[in-house]
């Protein structure tokens, strides 16, 4: 389990039954962690989103499974401005997905403000990505760093179609959701059927704030969503989200940040609900969390919160905060605003924790080490 915090990062690694847990860090205590990936191409390549108080924005590399660290010789960087114009400075990178197996050395970032880049050298360097970054029309969708989510507007959920590389996708908060066929030379929205906050524009992107996108590992051609106006569906080649968050118990909604879909089960995902209420107090629902999975493609869900607290826990999730692994049965993982690792064994019909007293956790990853 590799997971990053507001105050540093730490690697738990588990027994094949999943129930000893050896915790590994902290790494970069006392430096923000946006995102720690595990390449999946060679199984020892670590690369941490970080932000540090005297290097700033920055990327560190291990080839090692953490035990050494050498920082991105060229971390991400808007280009520079012409003459007489202001640019944009990256304040955090926020996203890292490693590129296909064909592709061994290729990853892709998001950042805030929102920026897309490419690596091409396993994270040494990097560069900006296609031409959204200085877009006209994708720098008014993105708004100025006001506009954005309350730590920042952000580029996140940066998906390669396993079957075609050209084949990409990503989420920017706020600004909608994107998708490219020619390998990021052309980028469109993918936002119909998608609701906006009563009173705005829907065909705006600029007024669209998806939290987190997931494409279907058993089935590349559905991705889900949790939007910050519900939980939606696409079925490619369709190009319409469908709301099947409706079916959700009224009384908890709809709204949340993470969405992890099962890897084998195109109709099986997982969401973890916050209080949506008008103050968005970003809290479990009424104190009592739990997460809610689906079976059936968002026709109906089920509450799974054996184990969990029943009340007085006014902790949620994160969008980089849930996952899930490969085994059977599959593994899901969460950590939490109040610094608590969770864990099941059995795909969410128990809980138990592995960590508590960590800082607020922003992502947690699952990794599966040869």
């Amino acid at each position: 389990m590799l997971v990053a915090t507001r105050k540093g990062a730490w690697l738990y690694h588990g027994d094949g039954a999943r129930k000893a847990w050896r915790v590994d860090g902290p790494h970069f205590l006392g430096h923000i962690v946006n995102h720690l990936v595990l390449d999946p191409r060679d199984g020892r390549t670590l690369l941490a989103a970080a932000k540090t108080g005297h290097l700033g924005p920055t990327i560190f590399r291990s080839t090692d499974l953490g035990r050494t660290w050498k920082e991105a010789e060229r971390p991400p960087a808007f280009a520079k401005a012409p003459a007489g114009e202001q640019g944009r400075v990256v304040d955090q990178t926020f996203w890292l997905t490693p590129a296909r197996a064909a592709e061994p050395d290729v990853w892709y970032a998001g950042t805030s403000p929102q920026g897309l880049f490419r690596s091409e050298d396993g994270g040494v360097t990097w560069t900006p990505f296609s031409s959204i970054n200085d877009d006209p029309r994708y720098r008014k969708w993105m708004g100025t760093v006001q506009d954005g989510t309350p730590d920042g507007p952000k580029l996140h959920s940066i998906i390669v179609d396993p079957r075609d590389p050209k084949h990409l996708y990503f989420a920017m908060s706020g600004g909608g959701v994107h998708e490219s066929r020619d390998g990021g030379r052309t980028w469109a929205p993918l936002l119909k059927g998608l609701d906006v906050v009563e009173g705005f524009d829907a065909t705006n992107p600029t007024f669209h704030d998806p939290h987190c996108v997931r494409l279907c590992p058993s089935n590349p051609d559905r991705l889900y969503q949790q939007n910050h106006c519900g939980i939606y569906r696409l079925d490619r080649p369709s190009d319409e989200w469908i709301r099947i968050g409706k079916t959700m118990p009224e009384r908890v909604g709809d709204i949340g940040f993470p969405i992890v879909v099962h890897p084998r089960d195109a109709d099986t995902a997982w969401v973890f609900p916050m209080d949506g209420a008008t103050v968005w107090p970003r809290t479990s629902p009424d104190g009592a969390p739990a997460v809610y999975a689906t079976r059936d493609g968002g026709e109906t869900w089920q509450r799974l919160d054996d184990g969990l607290p029943k009340s007085q826990a006014w902790w949620t999730v994160k969008r980089q905060a849930m996952t899930a692994d490969a085994q059977d049965p599959v593994g899901l993982y969460f950590g939490t605003t109040s610094g608590e690792l969770w864990m099941s064994r059995d795909e969410g019909r128990q809980w138990a924790c592995i960590a508590r007293h960590l800082p607020e956790i922003y992502a947690v990853e699952a990794a599966e080490l040869p």
